[in-house]
C-alpha cells in the first residue's frame, strides 16, 4: 500500500511518527516489566539473483521486467544492488508498480545482445521482515458465505485453467478433508498435512527421472508435483470451500540455488491472509523464513510458462517478461546458469515500538528511494540521492555487523533527510 500519495501526505506521517516516538520514549521510564517483554523479531533478508539471458538474434534496447518484493504485510523492500560482475550493459533500471496495483516490478533497459551471446545480471533485493507467528489466530473460524466476504478478496475464488476448483476429484478430497468440521484452520491444518504426504513417492520418482508434467490441481492430485502444482492444489481445495487462497512467489532459506519457490495464502474471515508452505506442509506459517516476491492473481493463473529446466514441466505462473521474442532466460540445473537464493542476514529483537518504528521508517524511506530511483536528476538532487543511498547501505550494514536496530534507525533518518532535500 502506498503511504505517501503527495508531500502534504508525507510531512503528515512524519510529523505523526516524530509525535509517537516522542511519547513513547518520554513515557519508557515507567514502563513496567511486562510491557518490556512485549517485543518483536526484525529480521533483514536478502534475496540474490543470477539472471543470464541469451539472444537468438542481435537485439538493441531491450526490456526485462522481473518480479520485485512489494512493500506488503509484515514485509517491506530496503534496497536494489546491482553487483559489478553483470556484463549486461544496463541503460537504466527502475522499480515499478505492476498493472494489478499490488506487485512491483524491475525494470531493465539492455542496451544490446548479440546473436548467440549470453549476458548477466547480478542483482539483490534487500528487505526488512517483522516477524510474525500467527500466534493470535482466533480459536475457530467457520467457513465464510461467499455475500460475506470483502469484495476484493472474491477474486480468488475463482476456477483457472491451473486451479481446477470443479474438479468432481477436488471436491470430493476437499469433503474427505473437512471431515464434517466447518472451521477454516482446522481445514487449513488438513489441507497442508495432505498436500506434503500426498503420493509424495511418486514425486521422488519424478524428481529422480527429471520429469515433471503439468503442475496443475488435477494432474498434482494424481501424481503429485513440485511445489508449484502442490500450490495450485491447495487454493482449489481452498476455494472449493468459498476461502478466498492465492499463490505466493517467495524465496526462501534452503540452503540451496533455485528457480522460484511457490507458497499460499487463504483468507481467514475477520482476520486477513494466513500463510502456508505447500513444501513443509505447515500452516500458519512463520513470515520470517521468506521473501514475498509477488501475489499471483488469477490472470497469472491463466497465462502461465513452460519450466525452464524441465522441458514437459508447464503451469508456473511468470516473474519475468521480456519485451523481445528473440531473448530468453538461460537454465541449466540452479548450479550454473541463471538461479536465485535468499539468505538470513541479520535477525534483531527489540522492544515492539522501536521494531514498529524501524519498519515505519523504513517503509517512508523505502518509498522515496523508489521514486527517485533511475529518475533523470540534476547534479545536486544526483548527490543527494546518493548520499540517501549510501545511508541506507550503512544501516542495513549496522544490522548485520552489530545487530543494533538503534543504529539502523540513526542511518536511516539520515537517508531520509538527504531525501527531503531533493527538489525536482
Amino acid at each position: 500500500m502506498n503511504l505517501i500519495k503527495s508531500k502534504k501526505d508525507l510531512n503528515i506521517l512524519i510529523s505523526t511518527i516524530i509525535v509517537v516516538l516522542f511519547l513513547l520514549l518520554a513515557m519508557s521510564p515507567v514502563i513496567n516489566s511486562s510491557e518490556l517483554d512485549d517485543q518483536k523479531d526484525v529480521h533483514l533478508l536478502r534475496g540474490e539473483h543470477y539472471l543470464y539471458i541469451n539472444a537468438t538474434q542481435d537485439v538493441f534496447n531491450i526490456t526485462v521486467w522481473f518480479a520485485f518484493p512489494p512493500d506488503y504485510g509484515y514485509q517491506v523492500p530496503i534496497y536494489l544492488e546491482i553487483y559489478n560482475d553483470t556484463t549486461a550493459d544496463i541503460k537504466s533500471y527502475q522499480i515499478e508498480n505492476d498493472s494489478d496495483g499490488l506487485n512491483k516490478l524491475i525494470n531493465f533497459t539492455i542496451s544490446h545482445i548479440y546473436e548467440g551471446g549470453s549476458v548477466l545480471i547480478h542483482f539483490s533485493c534487500w528487505v526488512l521482515i517483522k516477524n510474525h507467528d500467527f500466534s493470535d489466530l482466533p480459536i475457530e473460524v467457520k467457513f465464510p458465505r461467499r455475500k460475506n466476504l470483502p469484495e476484493y478478496t472474491k477474486k480468488w475464488l475463482v476456477r483457472t485453467e491451473v486451479v481446477q476448483k470443479w474438479s468432481i476429484l477436488i471436491r470430493h478430497k476437499s469433503r474427505q478433508l473437512n471431515r464434517l468440521n466447518n472451521d477454516v484452520i482446522k481445514y487449513a491444518e488438513s489441507v497442508a498435512s495432505f498436500i506434503k504426504k500426498h503420493r509424495f513417492i511418486l514425486f521422488l520418482i519424478q524428481l529422480r527421472l527429471g520429469v515433471f508434467f503439468s503442475q496443475d490441481a488435477k494432474t498434482t492430485l494424481f501424481i503429485n508435483g513440485e511445489n508449484v502444482g502442490r500450490s495450485h492444489l491447495a487454493c482449489a481445495l481452498f476455494r472449493c470451500r468459498n476461502i478466498p487462497a492465492r499463490v505466493l512467489l517467495a524465496h526462501n532459506d534452503q540452503g540451496f540455488w533455485t528457480q522460484m519457490h511457490y507458497m499460499v495464502e487463504y483468507y481467514l474471515p475477520g482476520y486477513g491472509w494466513i500463510l502456508l508452505d505447500s513444501t513443509a506442509g505447515k500452516t500458519p506459517y512463520e513470515t520470517k523464513k521468506q521473501i514475498i516476491n509477488r501475489i499471483c492473481f488469477p490472470e497469472d493463473e491463466q497465462e502461465t510458462k513452460t519450466d525452464y529446466i524441465f522441458p514437459r514441466m508447464k503451469g508456473e505462473e511468470r516473474w519475468m517478461w521480456f519485451d523481445s521474442e528473440f531473448v530468453y532466460p538461460y537454465y541449466v540445473d540452479c548450479r550454473s546458469g541463471s538461479k536465485s537464493q535468499m539468505f538470513s542476514e541479520s535477525e534483531v529483537t527489540a522492544e515492539s515500538y522501536i521494531a514498529d518504528y524501524a519498519f515505519l521508517l523504513t517503509q517512508i524511506v523505502y518509498h522515496q528511494y523508489e521514486k527517485y530511483l533511475g529518475r533523470n536528476l540534476s547534479f545536486e538532487n544526483k548527490v543527494l540521492f546518493e548520499n540517501a543511498t549510501e545511508n541506507q547501505y550503512k544501516a542495513m550494514g549496522q544490522l548485520i555487523d552489530t545487530e543494533d536496530l538503534y543504529e539502523y534507525i540513526y542511518y536511516m533518518d539520515i537517508a531520509f533527510d538527504y531525501y527531503k532535500e531533493i527538489i525536482l
